[in-house]
């Protein structure tokens, strides 16, 4: 196909929100995000300090909250400078990785809580043999490996959109993510279109037959062995991780399903605000007060704070 000379300027979709509504929409999502990141940054710094918590399910939550971090850092800046200034301009370079990371960060929820589902199962299927499985090697690969996999699969993603010509610099989005960046070319996108239905369902199969195979398996072991103990432990541990994982789906899942209702321009751009927002939030809020050693913890540092000040 010949070359179109087209502008590295690209140019976002608009928002559409009215004068009216723009700094109310402007500083509750500042105040969100501002909210996100003391909750998980206080949780990661909590879990790191305290070495009773030098657990592999602890350490393996940190995956977790720093991949939340990132996902909305990506996002949330860019989109409340672009709320202030009105101006809806980013360059492809940045789009590319805006696009990049945005993608990661959903892949990484997925391929975080696979890790943490095997975890469960190991401490709830085999508790006599779980700190000889579940070392601080088995964490850092299990934890490099669930990185390594999210970037590969989204590196080939958005590769394929990258190599594309672009034939128009108006972006159908207002952020930019894989299938923004593709619509921008006028060549034939179906290679693009078959990798990523084979991207999501690689993605979304293996996590959700992974963490079904465990909680199966964990559900028989609790229900043949009728251990009081043990099924307090299950349900203690694995109640966080397992609500954790159905909110990421429906989140996900409908931010999937809104894309197919391109008339529906403001329900689609909410989702795609809440899929990164909903889950960052819920995460420590919930891992933190269902896991009880965490909640613990948390406690006795803010309740320290009160009393000194």
């Amino acid at each position: 196909m010949e070359n179109i000379s087209v502008s590295d300027i690209l140019v976002l979709e608009d928002l559409d929100l009215s004068e009216s509504s723009r700094y109310p929409v402007f500083f509750t999502l500042l105040f969100v995000y501002i909210a996100l990141l003391i909750t998980n940054i206080a949780v990661v710094v909590i879990i790191i300090a305290e070495r009773s918590l030098h657990e592999p399910m602890y350490l393996l939550f940190c995956n977790l909250s720093v991949n939340d971090i990132l996902g909305n850092t990506i996002l949330l800046p860019h989109l409340l400078f672009d709320m202030v200034s009105k101006e809806r301009f980013i360059s492809h370079g940045a789009c590319v990785t805006q696009a990049f990371f945005s993608h990661t960060y959903g892949s990484a929820s997925h391929t975080i809580l696979i890790i943490m589902a095997i975890d469960r199962y190991v401490a709830i299927c085999n508790p006599l043999r779980y700190s000889a499985i579940m070392t601080a090697k088995a964490v850092v690969i299990l934890s490099v490996a669930a990185w390594a996999v999210a970037v590969v699969l989204v590196g080939v993603l958005v590769s394929l959109s990258v190599r594309l010509s672009r034939c128009t610099s108006l972006l159908q989005n207002f952020y930019c993510d894989n299938a923004a960046l593709f619509k921008l070319s006028c060549e034939d996108v179906s290679i693009n279109n078959i990798y990523g239905l084979f991207y999501t369902v690689v993605l979304c199969s293996s996590s959700m037959g992974c963490v079904a195979v465990t909680y199966i398996r964990i559900a028989i072991i609790c229900r043949t062995k009728k251990n009081a103990e043990l099924n307090s432990k299950a349900i203690q541990t694995c109640a966080s991780h397992l609500v954790l994982y159905l909110i990421m789906l429906l989140t996900g899942f409908i931010a999937i399903i809104m894309h197919r209702f391109p008339e529906e321009r403001f329900l689609r751009k909410l989702v795609a605000v809440l899929f990164h927002v909903v889950p960052a939030h819920l995460n420590p809020i919930i891992y933190g007060l269902q896991t009880k050693h965490l909640r613990l913890r948390i406690l006795q540092v803010f309740g320290k704070k009160r009393i000194h000040s």
